[in-house]
């Protein structure tokens, strides 16, 4: 959880919560998902096969999209007997059980799900080990967030400093330009003057 809390980018949170999700429950597999509006974005994986990294489902037909939309975990110790499981879907994988938990459980912005090539339910205390690490997640995905907006933040201050600047540069050397040229005004004068008053004697 420590190595979660530290993450400065959301890639580093997804290796970091797909291997301990997997790890903490001795799964087969394991996913990250994150809501895209009203898909699901499969974003990360990590598991003996491969499952659907990189894809994108409506968040009306897959197990994440149900968990976010119902904001609890699942668990479903054989796929094949529940009708909330796209069973094509899973049929070419090696997933037999699955426990999905929601990140953020109040607003859901993604999901944890784990996979198990045979039936198998985790016990109370992996759940709770999953939902743990969902909460952990939630947090590091608005640290991110907020580490990026404070990022755009500096790097607009920077450019308008670097702006404002130029423009104190430019006055400074109109200034200077300016007080040349009057200075420059200034003997042109007196030497009109000098000559008109040797023009007098």
């Amino acid at each position: 959880m420590l190595e979660l809390s530290s993450a400065r980018r959301l890639e580093d949170v997804q290796r970091i919560v797909r291997k301990a999700a997997r790890e903490l429950t001795n799964a087969d597999g394991a996913t990250f998902v994150l809501r895209d509006g009203d898909q699901c974005y499969y974003a990360d994986e990590d598991a003996i096969g491969p499952l659907w990294k990189g894809s994108r489902f409506p968040i009306s037909a897959c197990v994440s999209g149900w968990v976010m939309t119902n904001k609890v975990s699942l668990t479903i110790p054989d796929i094949f007997k529940d009708a909330r499981v796209p069973h094509d879907l899973y049929r070419p994988t090696f997933v037999r059980s699955l426990t999905m938990v929601p990140v953020r459980a109040d607003n859901p912005v993604g999901a944890i799900g784990n996979y198990w090539s045979k039936p198998h339910a985790p016990s109370a205390a992996e759940l709770q080990l999953l939902e743990t690490l969902a909460g952990s997640t939630a947090t590091a995905l608005e640290n991110v967030r907020l580490l990026g907006q404070l990022e755009h933040k500096v790097e607009e201050t920077s450019a308008a400093l670097v702006k404002a600047e130029s423009a104190a540069v430019r006055a400074a050397k109109e200034g200077e330009d300016r007080r040349r040229a009057e200075l420059a005004l200034g003997t042109v004068q007196q030497q009109l003057y000098q000559s008109q008053k040797m023009e007098a004697v």
